[in-house]
């Protein structure tokens, strides 16, 4: 079974995230989807952490993904 997971990008390395985008979910809609849900947090909870974040994907059949971060590939 193919999986389709979506990185979470930050400007602090650290704080990158991967999530596994549920199987229902189209990969055209999961960005948008992923999207209105980080936002909702965002204006419910304006003091919100990663873990408030997660617990909203989660809900909504999100799986954080642990992973390493590589090297940085420049193709300049």
């Amino acid at each position: 079974m193919k999986e389709t997971l979506m990185i979470l990008p930050s400007a602090n390395a650290v704080d990158i995230k991967m999530v596994r985008v549920p199987a229902d979910i189209e990969v055209h809609e999961a960005f948008r989807h992923a999207t209105g849900l980080i936002a909702r947090v965002e204006e419910d909870h304006p003091d919100y952490d990663w873990e408030d974040i997660a617990s909203v994907l989660e809900d909504h059949g999100f799986e954080t993904v642990d992973f390493i971060l590589g090297p940085e590939l420049d193709f300049a």
